[in-house]
């Protein structure tokens, strides 16, 4: 069977900047900003936590089944599912708007100026649960607020294993939702800044919270991973990057190993080296789709990391 993934696709615009924002702004007229900046590179990546997570789950052989929307110019990113053999059957287009897009724009010391524009994501509750047939577990991530609401009740009514990802949707939760999310979820994926603020808009400390599922998994970059569960906490380590080039989609990745651990009966600390190779790979790779190693690539160098086979 396969696994859902309830989440954001999106298109990704990368722009440079080569001068540096501060030498552009007036620090005595932010009041009334109007700047312009010549970006002479720039990028569209595929993107969004679904596309993402689905993405390396098919790169692991999975058979990532994504649940979202787009919007009517999301033509070119079904085209390229297609491609990539990953279904499109749960996949709702609203005719009416664009597919929701992130405009980055970098400077010379790396400072970022972001917009975010939802747009079909805010219609993500119209796709059900119910549509996507069999499934052995769902994952759901950041996407429209109350189709993640909807999307983790629907889990739990249709007896479906659930991992919760905020990731940058907590913000539009207080903290009794973010309870209740915890509530339904069978696991927890946050990085560490993410668990911080799990705790404090729940009033919960991490250990309260990893007892209320079966396993809340914390990621912390550099220093790796913990994995708590009832049996005590794991400690997976940081599986260094061939370079570090862009942390985009890095835990989009990390996610995709712990869907295909799960899914395959992995244990937990397999699981977690998997995960972390998964966002060692990508992180090494300009954009969160871009890398494409072979199942035979990945599966040599887990072996290289830590001695044993898949």
């Amino acid at each position: 069977m396969s696994s859902l993934i309830c989440g954001s696709l999106a298109y990704d615009v990368i722009m440079q900047f080569p001068g540096r924002f501060s030498e552009s702004l007036l620090a005595d007229q932010l009041h009334k900003i109007s700047v312009s900046f010549l970006v002479p590179t720039m990028r569209r990546d595929f993107g969004g936590c679904a596309g993402n997570i689905g993405y390396n789950l098919k790169l692991l052989g999975g058979d990532p089944q994504i649940m979202a929307t787009i919007g009517h110019d999301g033509a070119t990113y079904l085209d390229r599912l297609e491609q990539l053999g990953i279904s499109r059957r749960t996949i709702r287009t609203i005719e009416s708007i664009y597919t929701a897009q992130c405009f980055i724009t970098t400077d010379a010391d790396n400072n970022q100026i972001t917009a975010f524009h939802p747009g079909a994501m805010t219609y993500s509750h119209e796709n059900k649960v119910a549509d996507a047939g069999p499934v052995k577990l769902a994952i759901v991530a950041p996407d429209g607020r109350d189709g993640m609401l909807q999307h983790a009740e629907d889990c739990v009514a249709h007896d479906i294993p659930l991992i919760f990802d905020p990731g940058q949707g907590m913000p539009m939760f207080n903290g009794a939702e973010l309870q209740h999310f915890i509530e339904l979820a069978t696991y927890i994926a946050v990085n560490d800044y993410e668990a911080e603020m799990l705790a404090a808009r729940t009033g919960l400390t991490l250990a309260q919270i990893a007892e209320r599922v079966a396993a809340l998994v914390v990621t912390r970059g550099e220093l790796g991973a913990e994995i708590f569960t009832a049996g005590g906490k794991i400690d997976i380590p940081c599986v260094k990057a061939e370079r570090v080039l862009d942390p985009t989609g890095c835990g989009d990745a990390f996610r995709a190993g712990m869907l295909y651990g799960l899914t395959n009966g992995m244990d937990w600390a397999t699981t977690g080296r998997l995960s972390s190779l998964m966002g060692s790979i990508k992180i090494a790779h300009q954009g969160p789709q871009n890398h494409a190693p072979s199942r035979a690539e990945i599966d040599e160098r887990f072996h290289q990391e830590f001695g044993y086979r898949l």
